[in-house]
């Protein structure tokens, strides 16, 4: 689920901000003490989202923790730009530096597509947020998971793409007669492998959640 492992970052220096601490596995947290040191001494530590494999360690520092999730503006962290990103949670949050580095968490991964749960409306979000970050001159996508993302725009527009793709296939089977949300994931969903099928079923609640908010769903829906 978290490809392999939580990505942390070391930002700045004297002092620098410590950008997801992920786990306390002790190694891991040696090895950011031994970087913030290099940088002088750690300053703070902030967090894209509440999630636990991003926020386990950071109470293991010294430092304080910097409260940025959930911003309804921007805001600023030293030279970092704090920009509301709901979707993947509706606290997320991403860090944005004078030179167009994103750290974006998991609202885009170096690899695959991050879940968008159901609830409130988080698809809708989802998107909104997408388009925030496609909106700005970035350079690079340091993400949560997985490698760097060199082309920030062609991987936005590709996580956008993916999403549409899912609705227009979800709209085509219902216009086709389908009801059930059975029929509904083998049909809209059909290239997943079985064993990632929980996570479609994921996946299409969230579609679901948005096309009724849009008023765009059969009034005899099934479950």
């Amino acid at each position: 689920m978290t490809l392999e492992g939580t990505n942390t970052y070391v930002y700045g220096a004297d002092p620098c901000v410590v950008i997801d601490p992920g786990s306390d596995d002790p190694g891991h947290l040696a090895a950011i003490r031994a970087a913030g040191e290099e940088r002088g001494y750690i300053g703070g530590i902030l967090v894209t989202h509440s999630h636990a494999d991003h926020i386990t360690g950071a109470d293991q520092f010294e430092a304080p923790i910097l409260e940025v999730t959930g911003v309804e503006a921007e805001v600023r962290v030293g030279d970092l730009r704090v920009l509301a990103t709901p979707g993947h949670a509706a606290d997320h949050v991403v860090f944005v530096t004078p030179d167009g580095v994103c750290f974006c968490g998991d609202l885009v991964l170096g690899l695959g597509s991050t879940i968008v749960p159901p609830g409130g409306n988080s698809l809708a979000a989802f998107l909104d947020s997408l388009a925030l970050l496609a909106a700005e001159d970035l350079s690079l996508m340091a993400p949560g998971h997985g490698p760097w993302i060199t082309d920030p725009a062609a991987k936005l527009a590709e996580y956008v793409e993916h999403r549409m793709m899912r609705e227009r296939r979800l709209l085509a089977a219902l216009e086709s007669g389908e009801r059930s949300r059975a029929a509904l994931l083998a049909t809209a969903w059909d290239d997943v492998p079985a064993d990632l099928l929980p996570m479609a079923a994921m996946a299409m609640e969230a579609h679901l959640e948005k096309l009724e908010a849009e008023r765009r769903l059969p009034f005899d829906l099934i479950e």
